[in-house]
């Protein structure tokens, strides 16, 4: 791998990732060689037609985390082996059969959710929410609202009962902070995961977790217990930045300012341009190359990790002119990745309208809302993996609460 490899880390993937991803395209090409956390090499996919070939090839580049050449050199304690785990029994590193029948059941479970009701659930907690800060008049709208909602939706669909929502919304964005609370979240967020399990084969209901018990294919309790811990921490902070990506973009942009007057066609087109230019999962790890092999005019090893590069590929100029004309209706982004391990479409509707929900309740309930400091002040949590912003400052005329009516 290239002596010249670009560090995955520091604060331009913070402040200016689109400028980087250009450079590192400028320098390296579609295929750039990058280095993790202990200088750990890997390769990140810039190019839109390389990353389509990654993620459309499961047997040259497999999701099987064993292959990896790196293992010897991995210690222990590495902070990335929550995301770069072994041999973990979920759906992220299973191939073949096995995961097409498992993302089967996942599809299965989520698509028999009942789309009215969901929706309802998105309104009725997004009201509780925004009751909560509607007569302050000024509000963190991502601290407050858009990392507190996706997960409680979430949660209901499942089957968890309503009175255990806040104390998941806190383990989960624990877990997520991958701080000290982290992992007292995941071990809050797995036990919550087995009480749920054992009380829906005790009494089945109508809910995402018993339709995953009562499929045929004879998963384990602890199999579909890590695939829900999967799908919630895949479906929540992912969600919660597309709701605080999009009122950025509605409040700082012009070409948004009609959302603001009840446009809501301008919302479906602010929730598309931000999966397009700011998306909320930027990179993914990954795939790893099962033989020697060339991609993007680079030579990966058998066993070389590669990274999909998910925001650089969106924006590959071949694809994405540079200050292109608005997105509109065109969804042939990588948001919610492509091939056997995308996001599986049930899931990416359901993101859907708990995004576009969220969305239209602020802008129903805070009807003159807007920034409460300088756009240029707005900063985003240091992560080269997903992309969101800290805190969203807003300001409104406070309004009463409606109290559940």
């Amino acid at each position: 791998m290239s002596t010249d490899a670009v560090p995955l880390s520091g604060p331009r993937f913070q402040s200016e990732p689109a400028r980087l991803y250009r450079e590192m395209r400028a320098e390296h090409g579609a295929v750039t060689p990058v280095l993790l956390d202990g200088d750990v090499p890997a390769w990140l996919v810039l190019g839109y037609r390389e990353l389509h070939q990654v993620t459309g090839d499961p047997v040259l580049f497999s999701r099987d985390s064993d292959l990896w050449n790196q293992w010897d050199t991995i210690p222990g304690d590495w902070p990335l082996l929550p995301m770069i785990g072994r041999k973990q029994p979920s759906i992220l590193y299973t191939v073949g059969e096995r995961h097409r029948e498992r993302a089967a059941m996942i599809s299965n479970a989520l698509e028999a959710s009942d789309p009215a009701q969901l929706r309802r659930h998105a309104e009725r907690f997004a009201d509780e929410l925004i009751d909560a800060l509607c007569a302050k008049g000024t509000a963190d709208i991502v601290g407050q609202y858009a990392m507190l909602l996706p997960v409680r939706v979430l949660a209901r669909l499942y089957g968890f009962p309503d009175e255990d929502g806040p104390g998941l919304v806190t383990a989960l964005n624990d877990m997520i902070d991958g701080r000290e609370r982290a992992l007292a979240g995941q071990s809050h967020l797995a036990t919550s995961m087995g009480e749920l399990l054992a009380a829906r084969r005790a009494a089945p209901a109508d809910d995402v977790v018993s339709r995953m018990l009562a499929d045929p294919s004879g998963f384990t309790d602890e199999e579909i217990a890590q695939d829900l811990m999967v799908m919630m921490a895949a479906g929540h902070q992912p969600t919660a930045d597309w709701i605080g990506n999009s009122l950025r973009l509605m409040l700082t942009d012009s070409r948004f300012a009609a959302s603001l007057f009840g446009g809501r066609n301008s919302v479906a087109e602010a929730m598309n341009e931000v999966l397009w230019e700011d998306t909320p999962t930027q990179n993914v790890a990954g795939r790893w190359a099962s033989r020697d092999t060339h991609l993007g005019g680079q030579l990966v090893r058998a066993g070389d990790l590669l990274l999909l590069g998910l925001q650089a590929a969106n924006s590959d100029p071949q694809v994405r002119p540079v200050g292109g004309d608005l997105t509109g209706g065109n969804n042939a982004h990588f948001s919610f990745g492509h091939g056997e391990h995308r996001c599986p479409f049930p899931a990416q509707e359901i993101a859907e309208v708990i995004a576009r929900t969220a969305l239209e309740v602020v802008l129903d309930r805070l009807p003159d809302i807007d920034l409460d400091v300088p756009a240029e002040s707005l900063t985003r949590r240091p992560s080269p993996w997903l992309r969101g912003l800290t805190e969203l400052p807003v300001r409104f005329t406070p309004t009463p609460a409606l109290g559940g009516n």
